[in-house]
């Protein structure tokens, strides 16, 4: 926003990386995505379901904003990666659905007999 023009709600300074290769390491990390500005923080998916990602934080939101458009779909160590905008509400609704159909399964389970 500070350089004219707005930008879809969306856009913000944090990324989600996913498709990441297991073996990175946070200083290839950093040279990849530091090559579009400089990064406050880069936290990398350490547990069995979260391997493989990583959130990317930049000091400038267009510094995020030419990361995500330059970076989505690039090759990086035999991987093409997927770059988004971290939603943290998108991903809370996320879980609210998922606990809310496994309630329904149960549900139906049992109205079902099925164990």
């Amino acid at each position: 926003m500070n350089r004219g023009g707005k930008l879809a709600p969306e856009v913000q300074r944090a990324l989600f990386v996913k498709n990441l290769s297991y073996n990175v390491s946070s200083e290839e990390l950093f040279d990849l995505f530091g090559k579009f500005g400089p990064i406050r923080q880069i936290r990398q998916g350490i547990a069995n379901n979260t391997k493989g990602t990583a959130f990317v934080v930049y000091e400038d939101v267009m510094d995020a904003k030419t990361a995500c458009d330059k970076l989505n779909g690039f090759n990086f160590q035999n991987r093409y990666l997927v770059v988004l905008y971290h939603q943290p509400e998108k991903m809370a609704r996320q879980e609210q659905d998922l606990a809310q159909r496994q309630e329904n399964l149960e549900k139906l389970k049992k109205q079902h007999g099925i164990d």
